[in-house]
């Protein structure tokens, strides 16, 4: 009887760190990000932006659904950087831009970020960077790992992908 109270403690935690937003840890080095870089700020090359982060997420949901870590996500990126720059490449193209794309992995700083409850502080973060163009305008960011960015995608059979670490806890619990 103690070893499931005990377990069941155990998990209550988990649950309650995971729901109430905590980060356990201050680490930068625990998430993943990506970021999208206009070409410029005019409304057409800002417009597009957002079509290319529709079909870029769209493409990085199914690569991604299976990510456990941090590293496992930047290795699917970084295998993945001439496919992301296709599928922005198309966008564009389909929208009549004459200039390309080019995504890469680097480390950059980002402004402090809110995600429902969960706060990411201004720091350094490895991030998938995709720039458009010359990639000199506003830009687009979010978390690819753990991937709080794709809760918002325009396909709603997506929204079912949230975490392979919610699904383990759900696992657990049932």
């Amino acid at each position: 009887m103690k070893y499931i109270l005990s377990s069941i403690s155990v998990v209550a935690i988990i649950l309650i760190l995971v729901f109430c937003g905590v980060n356990t840890s201050s680490s930068e080095s625990e998430y993943f990000r990506i970021h999208i870089r206009a070409n410029s700020n005019s409304s057409v090359d800002q417009n597009v932006k957002y079509l290319v982060k529709d079909e870029v997420v769209e493409y990085l949901i199914p690569l991604l659904s299976e990510a456990m870590t941090k590293d496992e996500a930047e290795s699917i990126m970084n295998e993945n950087l001439n496919n992301i720059e296709k599928v922005a490449d198309e966008v564009l193209m389909k929208n009549g831009f004459t200039y390309k794309s080019k995504a890469y992995i680097s480390f950059e700083e980002f402004p402090t970020r809110e995600y429902d409850d969960l706060v990411l502080q201004k720091g350094f973060y490895d991030a998938l960077i995709l720039a458009l163009g010359t990639g000199e305008g506003d830009n687009w960011w979010c978390v690819v790992y753990p991937p709080f960015c794709f809760l918002e995608t325009k396909k709603s059979e997506n929204y079912v992908y949230i975490s392979k670490i919610w699904e383990i806890i759900n696992n657990i619990i049932n």
